[in-house]
Formats: structure tokens, sequence, C-alpha cells
């Protein structure tokens, strides 16, 4: 496994490249998510996907990869997997959307909180930007307060409270802006001082339990838990992407710390769109009619509670209780990451490349021969991995993922290093094809304008 591959043929991207080109006439961004964008790949290699199947995808060229981040950490038992695919066309031929609640709607809620222990009430949806939105209006019509407070963690949603403080800002005004505030995850102290800062304005406090790179420090969410009861702010808990990967239960379980409220999406439908939020009854009742607060407009969506999602969230639960997809991702995802520093430590790179984070959610970190974080080192090793078969921004992993599998991205690994080790030398140019990627979120297409 750890012997060197001699360099594989350039794989051919010409229908894929087509089709991108139509994609940028038709589509701003050429894609429907930043972190899809071309700008996020090397510039001349952007596979447009036909199909997947498990843990493998083929484009448009017929070229066939090992994929990673499988649909942004959406899927977590494989593309295509035959017992969601099943339940999901018994389903069609009975219909999908209608004028009254259906009854899968009280078995999916049912199947949810049977999961979610410290929930007594959820609400279905499609993506995670309106759940976390929804959380954040559920907070505010609680306290009475106007402010929010986020981790310094990189995504919560796509609307203004959120996206106001990133770099790509354009459309918001300035007083939206400064109606959320940061704090430093691990670091109870940067939050308490929010709250000292701004006495009575914080409606919520939102955060990822954990993250890929970053475990809770001993006492961190039980302080967090603490200080939101002491000040009478709503803790909310994002679990859109520990969700059904850190464990079925979410985060939350694993750290045994419960949250007023949270917020969940991408693996709960295995790429069927479908998010949630759920939370104490009190909170979430103010959407309801058990109330004699003033109510909150609260996820009132056509698509929420259509059958299709609905039936694929309990086909995933099934599967979480027939097997065990989170133990399957941590077991491989620790094989991956050994063998992947294991090939890069024995080139005499691990100062410049390795892969880590937790095991269902790794990530390759890439710098420059100054130990600095690159993006351009990110393009050469991203480029190389895709000339022999890997695709992928990260080593987000599945447990669709086989030994095969992990085998063959090791393999692809340690050819990528000569190359690698070459952009250390004579720079990143000497080796790259096109402008290297670019952050995602930022404020100017520039670097990857396109003409």
């Amino acid at each position: 496994m750890t012997s060197v591959p001699p360099t594989p043929a350039q794989p051919v991207f010409t229908e894929s490249a087509r089709l991108q080109a139509r994609l940028h006439d038709l589509v701003p961004g050429g894609a429907h998510t930043y972190a899809r964008g071309s700008d996020q790949y090397p510039e001349t290699m952007t596979p447009i996907i036909e199909h997947g199947r498990g843990a493998r995808v083929w484009d448009a060229d017929g070229n066939v990869y090992v994929e990673y981040g499988m649909g942004l950490r959406s899927v977590t038992l494989g593309h295509a997997y035959e017992p969601v695919n099943a339940a999901v066309r018994d389903v069609l031929d009975r219909g999908m959307s209608f004028s009254r609640p259906s009854r899968l709607e009280v078995e999916a809620a049912e199947d949810f909180l049977g999961l979610v222990s410290g929930a007594d009430m959820v609400k279905f949806a499609k993506n995670g930007s309106d759940a976390t939105t929804a959380a954040l209006k559920l907070a505010r019509a609680a306290t009475g307060r106007d402010m929010v407070a986020v981790a310094d963690q990189p995504f919560f949603s796509t609307d203004d409270w959120f996206i106001g403080g990133t770099p790509m800002n354009a459309g918001i005004p300035a007083t939206t802006r400064v109606g959320t505030v940061g704090f430093v995850y691990n670091d109870l102290g940067s939050l308490r001082a929010l709250f000292d800062a701004h006495p009575g304005r914080i409606a919520a406090v939102f955060m990822e339990a954990a993250t890929a790179l970053h475990d809770p420090a001993p006492g961190f969410l039980e302080g967090v838990r603490e200080l939101c009861t002491a000040q009478g702010a709503v803790l909310v808990f994002d679990e859109m992407i520990t969700g059904f990967r850190w464990s079925a239960h979410g985060a939350q379980a694993v750290y045994g710390v419960t949250p007023d409220l949270s917020t969940w999406g991408k693996a709960m439908g295995n790429g069927f769109p479908v998010s949630a939020l759920a939370g104490r009854r009190e909170l979430m009742e103010l959407g309801g009619l058990r109330t004699d607060a003033e109510r909150v407009f609260l996820l009132s969506t056509t698509h929420g509670p259509e059958t299709v999602g609905l039936t694929a969230f309990r086909a995933v639960v099934e599967a979480y209780r027939r097997e065990d997809p989170v133990a399957t991702m941590r077991r491989q995802g620790t094989k991956l990451a050994e063998a992947c520093n294991e090939v890069i430590a024995a080139a005499g790179l691990t100062e410049f490349v390795d892969v880590v984070g937790h095991p269902a959610c790794l990530v390759f970190r890439t710098r420059d021969a100054e130990g600095r974080p690159s993006q351009p080192m990110r393009t050469v090793f991203l480029a190389e991995l895709l000339r022999r078969g890997v695709l992928g921004q990260s080593f987000v992993i599945s447990a669709a993922h086989t030994d095969a599998d992990v085998e063959h991205t090791v393999t692809a690994v340690a050819g990528a290093l000569p190359a690698y080790e070459k952009a250390l030398t004579d720079g990143p140019e000497a080796v790259l094809d096109g402008r290297p990627v670019a952050p995602a979120l930022r404020a100017t297409a520039a670097p990857r304008r396109l003409k």
C-alpha cells in the first residue's frame, strides 16, 4: 500500500468542461451550492457527475472516482443505498403532497423524537438554513431580545443574520449585520464577555457541539449550558454535520449536554432533502396552537412534509437501527487517516500535508514551504488526487467506503506526493495548470473571476 504507483494518464474532462461552461451561462456561479463551484476545484479539472453508487461516482467523460465529501456530508450510507431507494419507490405510488397532514408525519416525528431524547417536539423542512433561522426566530420571540451570538465555526445559515458576518455580505444591511456577534469555540470567557458587553440583548447562542477538528474541552459545553440558563438565552446546537455522523442521536448525546433547540439536516435523509428543528415544548409551541403568547410563524413550508423526504428519513433511521454506520465510518476513517499519514511520513512531508479530524469527518491540511496554510498547495493536492481517481475537497467518509476504496485512496495520496514535493521546491505554478482554488465565501469573484 505504501509503494508509489506510476503517474497515471491524464484523465479527459472534455464533456465535463462543456457542461460546466454551459452551467456558468445558465446558473450564477455555475453550481447551486458555492461549495460545489468550479472555483473550488483545479481550473481544468471540474468533473460533472453522471451517477454514483456506494462510495464511487462517474463523471460525464466516464472517469470513475472514489468520492469523499459525500454530497457535502449528506450521504452516510452510500450513494443509491437500496433500502432507502426501495422505501422511496414504494411511497411514490401513494402521492407526495396533500392538503392535510399525512400519517407519515406522525410516524416520522415519532422516529425523530425517539432518537433525540432532549427534544419534545420537531418540525420538518427541506434545508438547514430554514431550520436555523426558525430557531433564531423562536429564541427572539421567547426572550424579547434581538441579538445572536455565534461560535467561530464555518457555517450556520444562508440567511442574512449569519451571512452578514461573512466576507460575502453584499445586499445585507449594516443594521442586520451588527445584530450578530461572535465568540471563540472552547473559550467560555469569550462568550461570557459578549453577555457582559450586551446585557439583556442576546436571544440565542448558536454553535456546533463539536467539529471535524475540535472536540469540546472538558467542561466547555457544560459551561455554555449554565451560562445560557443564567443569562436567559436560548442554546441552539447545530447538528447538521454531527447528526448521524457522530451519532444518530447527535453530538448532544455523545457529550451529554442538552440544548434548548437543535437543528438537523444533511445525513438524516442520506442525500434526500429533509431537515428538522427540534426542541423544548415551551419554545416550539410558540409556533403552535397551545399558547396564549403572540404566535411565531414557524416553518410553514409547502414541501416540508412531502412524503419522499420523510420516507427517506424513516428508512435512514431503520438502517441505523439495523446496522451501525457510525461505527463503520469511525473504523474506515481511522484506517484511512493512519494509512495516509504513514505514506506522507515515509515521504518526509508531514510538515506540509496531513490528514486529521474526526474519523467520520476527516480533512487534509495543505501547507507551503514555509508551513503556512496554502490554497495553491491545496490545488496541487486536489489535482493529483483527481488524476488518480479520488474526488473530494476533504476525506469525509461514508459507511459505504470499503477497504478497497481506502486502499485506492492511500495509493492515490502516495502517488500525489512527488508532485506536491516539486511544488514545495519549485513553487505551485511549476505544477499547476490554471489558477488555484479560492475560498467559497469571499467578497469578489476574483481571484477566480470568469471572463
